[in-house]
């Protein structure tokens, strides 16, 4: 990989990964998954692994994404009366807060889903959420030793700069992620706003990965333009912390 351009690895990674777990039969709605955060036969399992860690256990405050193959991970946290916090698709409306003891009990499960976490839930500016315990992280590829990919957009990597930025999470805050088998890579390239994951759980196991550093906030500088036009909270952001940064 030594000599190429990251961001073109990266993207054959992805389509090689898209592309097997469809030729593989393990692929799930919503499909097909190129371009997404692939849904995957055995998500529940993966979830259930990671229900039996001792990080997910201690938790009080979990934050996890909003794709599909995650929603296991969203339906149980709000079962076991853990707080949720979401980001929304894209960032634009920002995260939203989840508590179960304010969800009635026959609406749990719809409030695991995306139209339903916007209906059950409060939209939370990010300096206003709680201490976050343990993060859940989607996909498309990930290594044992920790490095991932997600599907090439970057929103991972900016939920995790703006939570960093609020002082919600710090560098000792668990990353963990649920993929298939077949998810797995021998290696990636790596970049400096690259969130790497502490825990890998898989339909069959779990992988405890190295220490890895975490990007300590938002790296404005390799931001691209059109991601602060999209995300109103990012403009706002700009305005605050990065003038901060420059004095």
């Amino acid at each position: 990989m030594r000599g190429r351009d990251p961001r073109s690895i990266k993207a054959e990674v992805r389509e090689r990964v898209w592309r097997l777990l469809e030729e593989r039969g393990v692929a799930r709605f919503p499909l097909p998954v190129k371009g997404r955060i692939p849904n995957f036969a055995g998500a529940e399992e993966a979830a259930a692994r990671l229900r039996s860690s001792d990080e997910y256990q201690a938790a009080r405050v979990v934050k996890v994404n909003p794709d599909s193959p995650q929603r296991p991970v969203r339906l149980m946290a709000l079962q076991d009366g853990k707080l949720l916090v979401m980001p929304t698709p894209r960032i634009r409306s920002g995260f939203l807060l989840l508590d179960p003891s304010r969800i009635p009990k026959g609406m749990v499960s719809q409030a695991s889903t995306i139209s339903g976490a916007f209906r059950l839930g409060l939209q939370v500016h990010p300096r206003d959420l709680p201490r976050i315990d343990l993060i859940v992280i989607g996909s498309v590829a990930v290594t044992p030793s920790g490095w991932r990919v997600g599907k090439g957009e970057g929103y991972a990597e900016l939920e995790y700069g703006i939570l960093r930025s609020f002082g919600k999470v710090d560098g000792s805050t668990p990353i963990f992620t649920t993929v298939h088998e077949l998810q797995l890579v021998e290696d990636l390239p790596r970049e400096p706003f690259d969130v790497p994951v502490d825990a890998i759980f898989t339909e069959r196991r779990a992988i405890r990965c190295p220490p890895n550093p975490k990007p300590e906030g938002i790296y404005w500088e390799l931001l691209d333009e059109r991601k602060l036009e999209e995300i109103p909270l990012l403009q706002e952001m700009r305005r605050t912390f990065y003038r901060r940064e420059l004095l």
